[in-house]
């Protein structure tokens, strides 16, 4: 494929304005930059989990997507949208649908309706390989209801139902590595990305993802200035040192096969992407400094499991 971002980015936004996601909000870049991946003239049918994307885009009879848009049930999203393609192709086969028309289905969920709540519908989706591709816009907690941690909560994170206090570090548990389950499903296509390169990688994953032949997984970290308690324009930073530290790796994994999207010249330490937000701001107090490097350890851990995959 050929790439001509300055066109890419010239499309019509197919998310309008107006919607009330708060300001500097991740998910809705994610949503915004995914669907500019579409080729002209293609339909989308947009499948939405419950969540902040869903309350804050669409109150019935109104809706801030320019496609077809289904809203379902928290655990339903990639059932809803497996059954949508497959009654698309019922019709196609019946001569019911115009032959010149293509539609492209995506469903995009939050980490708490992808990693936990979900996961069962999504798994069902995928191993049956229905063409159509599940966008996770990972900000790492349910923020819709008052920031409350999934399994994809960091380690150690302060959140609602895993605070910080005298006998408590935050989350306990490490995140879960949702990407690398998806694999596993022997998909076509799977794939880690976020906010850098001037969108460069999340606009070519999107385009690969989209427009690969079967069941393709997008997961986006997609930081939230409320729960991650992070100076909002701060974001794209926030972004880059994610990936500089490698706590959040770009690679993408083609019919099995891994591939390095990005590899730092010079690994961070892993306190530059953690100090900026609040829901560390516990780790830098004094006596805590065993709580950073076990966080290190893990980052570097999955690092290296990372790099043998692609070697």
């Amino acid at each position: 494929m050929s790439y001509n971002f300055k066109e890419i980015m010239s499309r019509p936004e197919r998310l309008a304005p107006g919607h009330r996601m708060c300001a500097g909000c991740g998910g809705t870049i994610a949503a915004r930059n995914v669907l500019r991946a579409l080729h002209e003239g293609d339909h989308a049918v947009i499948g939405n989990a419950t969540g902040c994307m869903e309350v804050s885009t669409f109150m019935y009879p109104y809706t801030a997507w320019k496609d077809s848009y289904i809203h379902n049930a928290f655990e339903n999203a990639g059932a809803t949208i497996s059954g949508v393609e497959g009654a698309y192709n019922a019709l196609k086969r019946k001569g019911k649908l115009k032959e010149d028309e293509t539609y492209k289905f995506i469903t995009f969920g939050g980490d708490g309706g992808t990693y936990d709540i979900g996961f069962q519908s999504l798994s069902g989706a995928v191993e049956r390989n229905h063409d159509f591709v599940y966008v996770c816009y990972d900000n790492g907690a349910y923020m819709n209801t008052g920031i409350q941690r999934s399994s994809a909560t960091p380690m150690y994170a302060d959140t609602t139902t895993t605070p910080v206090g005298s006998v408590s570090s935050g989350k306990p548990q490490n995140r879960k590595d949702l990407t690398n389950i998806l694999v596993e499903h022997d998909i076509p296509y799977a794939a880690q990305t976020t906010f850098v390169q001037n969108f460069k990688d999340l606009h070519i994953k999107a385009e690969k993802a989209i427009y690969t032949k079967g069941a393709a997984f997008l997961n986006i970290m997609a930081p939230c200035p409320r729960g991650w308690r992070y100076h909002t324009p701060d974001i794209m930073d926030i972004c880059n040192l994610a990936v500089e530290t490698c706590y959040w790796p770009l690679f993408e994994v083609v019919e099995g096969e891994y591939y390095l999207s990005y590899e730092p010249k010079k690994k961070l330490p892993i306190e530059d992407f953690l100090r900026p937000q609040g829901r560390f701001k516990h780790l830098f107090k004094k006596g805590n400094e065993h709580l950073l490097e076990e966080f290190q350890k893990e980052v570097d851990r999955r690092w290296e499991s990372l790099l043998k995959k692609c070697k």
